[in-house]
């Protein structure tokens, strides 16, 4: 049995089968995706996820009122602890639902699992909010930032129309690692425990993996342990990410590989720079954070008509990464 095969096989059942119903549960839970989008919050295993950082937090993170230690390991280790308690009960807990799942019919296992996976992704809900922002700046400026404001946690107050549309562009190429390449990526590897430590992982980066004060609290090393393992885990498929988008857009060889790279790089993440600099490439626009990085900075101001386009290449892509995690799981069973 080969060590990355993505389910472990049912009762009775040969690796063929299984990766037949990996395969159908990622086609389920895409479908899900695209037709019904999100869950309710009460029922949604990533807004669970958030309320137990959100009450970790308060218990790792100092208020910064009494001033920041500058090297903090209490709030470190604190933060690693509940990281990682965090970690095995979602995984256990994955393991255990893939598990029960495996031992029905095999219809029955590929729609238990799908449903699993699907709060794991959220392509409609990206596509839809960067869509919302585009539409509100053809409304007003003010309404364009206020829209901006559900999708990225800068400040987007002092932003132009210019500046609104790049932060929604950048934020779409981002998240399209973070919500749908990654997530199938590690599920690929490791069945539904992998998909869901992948987004807990990106969730304790998002809500903890800040340098400085954040809601009242330092965050800059009761953070860093749920920023590193994100770092880690989102290595490889946000280079997938920026090749997939790169390919899709014709931009292949050498040379594209080289400019890619070289954009990447002027960002401070050592991951999402590859995503929104083939973003910017792709498109030809520039894309920046002000005093931060500038990706492309011989590019074109983006205008309406690029973030369309920005859309319907990640719905490319997101069909091509389907597929080819599809064309993996068979390849892998086949190894074995």
């Amino acid at each position: 049995m080969p060590a990355l095969l993505p389910l472990p096989p049912g009762e009775g059942w040969g690796e063929g089968t299984v990766a037949l119903i990996a395969m159908a549960a990622l086609g389920l839970a895409m479908l899900i995706d695209i037709l019904f989008g999100e869950p309710p919050a009460r029922w949604h295993p990533v807004v669970w996820i958030g309320r137990y950082l959100g009450w970790a937090g308060q218990r790792t993170a100092p208020r910064s009122d009494g001033g920041a230690a500058a090297r903090d390991l209490k709030s470190f280790w604190a933060g690693a602890f509940y990281w990682l308690a965090g970690a095995v009960v979602v995984m256990v807990l994955a393991w255990c639902w893939q598990h029960l799942a495996l031992r029905l019919p095999a219809v029955g296992a590929a729609c238990l699992i799908g449903l699993a996976l699907k709060p794991m992704l959220a392509w409609r809900m990206l596509r839809d909010e960067v869509l919302a922002v585009e539409a509100a700046l053809g409304t007003s400026l003010a309404a364009g930032r206020t829209q901006l404001g559900r999708l990225v946690s800068r400040d987007v107050h002092q932003l132009d129309a210019a500046a609104v549309r790049e932060s929604a562009i950048e934020s779409l190429a981002e998240n399209l690692n973070d919500s749908v390449v990654a997530p199938i990526f590690w599920f690929v590897l490791f069945g539904l425990p992998g998909a869901v430590l992948y987004r807990f992982a990106n969730t304790a980066d998002a809500m903890w993996g800040y340098r400085g004060v954040r809601g009242g609290r330092v965050w800059e090393w009761a953070g860093k342990w749920a920023a590193r393992a994100d770092d880690v885990l989102s290595w490889l498929p946000a280079r997938l990410t920026g090749l997939l988008i790169m390919a899709l857009a014709g931009e292949v060889g050498r040379k594209g590989w080289s400019r890619l790279r070289t954009e990447a790089a002027r960002t401070p993440s050592p991951n999402s720079g590859w995503p929104m600099a083939a973003m910017a490439l792709a498109l030809d626009v520039r894309l920046s954070k002000k005093d931060v990085y500038g990706l492309n900075a011989a590019g074109r101001s983006p205008a309406p008509e690029h973030t369309r386009q920005a859309v319907a290449l990640c719905r490319r892509v997101v069909l091509a990464h389907v597929l080819l995690s599809m064309s993996a799981m068979i390849l892998i069973a086949a190894v074995g």
